[in-house]
């Protein structure tokens, strides 16, 4: 089986750098991305001639936030199998129904510890992979707090 390829868009480098040590603690052979903003992460989606699988979005960044992020992928067909979780400090029940709304599949709140993250991560990636081998899942909505 190729490698999962992730995509992580993040402005917070302390962020990315624990979320990078979360995936590397999974079982599961991935090749990661990283980009620091919304603006780059697009660059780089129309850039990459092999997609990612997944992407994980943070919600709130400069120049492009995970919201127009998030409308912006989806407007694009090429790009419709491509998971997105959005992973964000903040919990709104009336913001993740917008962002399922507009073709989010998952939302992580970011935990506030590390073993919490690892957890969150493995669920996370193994319903990735689960809709990848049964695309009957491709409509489930996972929430994660």
């Amino acid at each position: 089986m190729e490698p999962i390829r992730i995509f992580i868009a993040d402005d917070d480098r302390d962020d990315r750098e624990i979320f990078l040590e979360g995936l590397e603690k999974l079982p599961i052979d991935k090749l990661v991305s990283q980009f620091d903003n919304g603006v780059e992460l697009m660059k780089g989606l129309h850039a990459n001639s092999q997609l990612p699988d997944a992407i994980y979005l943070d919600l709130y960044m400069p120049l492009q936030n995970g919201f127009e992020c998030l409308t912006d992928i989806r407007e694009v067909p090429e790009f419709s199998d491509i998971k997105i979780i959005i992973y964000s400090t903040t919990y709104n029940h009336n913001v993740v129904d917008l962002l399922k709304e507009n073709g989010a599949n998952q939302y992580i709140q970011k935990p506030i510890s590390f073993s919490h993250l690892k957890t969150l991560l493995n669920k996370s990636m193994k319903s990735i992979m689960e809709t990848k081998t049964d695309p009957s899942l491709q409509d489930q909505f996972f929430v994660m707090l």
